[in-house]
């Protein structure tokens, strides 16, 4: 008699165990699914940012200006270039989800194919974002 066939109540079949997560090769669909996961939990920081910033303007300009500086330095800039790429990357993995709401997409290729249109097209809008945000600021 199996290990597993001894647990089980006399008269039940033993049922088999679930494969671990070592078992499944990662996907760029599985990939980005965990991604979207952690975006969306990052917004949430950001989003304290942001109420900061309103925060901050509507204390006075002594205390927006103290915001603006964190936020113009490099670790700050640094920090809205990620919170713009995460804003972007929800954004997009939210769109896909969408188009899979619709039934289309669904073929393991063609779902491949859209998870990798979500990782360029959040990494090209955010520098496309921040490309124009410097030129209109004039400094580029």
């Amino acid at each position: 008699m199996s290990q597993s066939t001894a647990t089980q109540p006399p008269g039940r079949k033993a049922r088999p165990l679930s494969p671990h997560l070592s078992v499944y090769k990662p996907t760029i669909t599985m990939t980005m699914s965990i991604v979207h996961r952690i975006t969306g939990g990052a917004l949430y920081f950001g989003t304290v940012l942001v109420v900061w910033w309103l925060i901050a303007a509507a204390i006075g300009p002594g205390y927006f200006d103290f915001v603006s500086w964190i936020f113009g330095s490099w670790i700050g800039r640094i920090v809205l270039f990620a919170y713009t790429w995460v804003l972007l990357h929800h954004l997009a993995g939210g769109i896909r989800h969408l188009i899979w709401d619709t039934g289309a997409g669904m073929e393991k290729h063609t779902a491949s194919k859209i998870a990798w249109a979500t990782v360029i097209a959040s990494g090209l809008l955010t520098i496309l974002v921040w490309a124009f945000a410097l030129m209109s600021r004039g400094a580029m």
